[in-house]
């Protein structure tokens, strides 16, 4: 199945944002990266709140994507289509995608972000 597009708006000069880029593509994704002076108010246009925030924004079909979300939480979010503003990796986990350091896997959650985009509850959990 052909994916949609993720236009993913980030620093030029982060490096691990480039990495979770070629992750998606990796995974099948089209990407379409835009280096943006500010890439938090590109979160606060798609509506994450900051406390929630990490170092890049993605929207993708209607929803938006916080930080380093795996390419699998994106495809099932994209197959199960949940009435939600989208989906978030807050911060910058090691071991997410794009922040891999050997193998160490740091604990962390994928929060889905309610439609009015203040509740989220966990998507996914890592690792699993």
């Amino acid at each position: 199945a052909v994916q949609p597009i993720v236009e993913v708006y980030k620093s030029a000069t982060c490096g691990c944002c480039k990495e979770w880029v070629r992750h998606l593509r990796d995974n099948g994704f089209e990407v379409r990266a835009h280096d943006v002076p500010d890439p938090a108010a590109h979160r606060a246009r798609a509506g994450i709140p900051d406390a929630l925030g990490s170092c890049h924004t993605a929207l993708v079909d209607g929803y938006a994507l916080e930080g380093h979300v795996p390419a699998s939480e994106v495809k099932r979010l994209l197959k199960e289509r949940p009435q939600a503003r989208g989906l978030a990796v807050p911060g910058m986990p090691v071991g997410s995608p794009g922040m891999e350091v050997g193998a160490r896997v740091d604990p962390y959650a994928v929060l889905l972000i309610g439609a009015d985009g203040k509740t989220y509850s966990t998507y996914a959990r890592y690792p699993n």
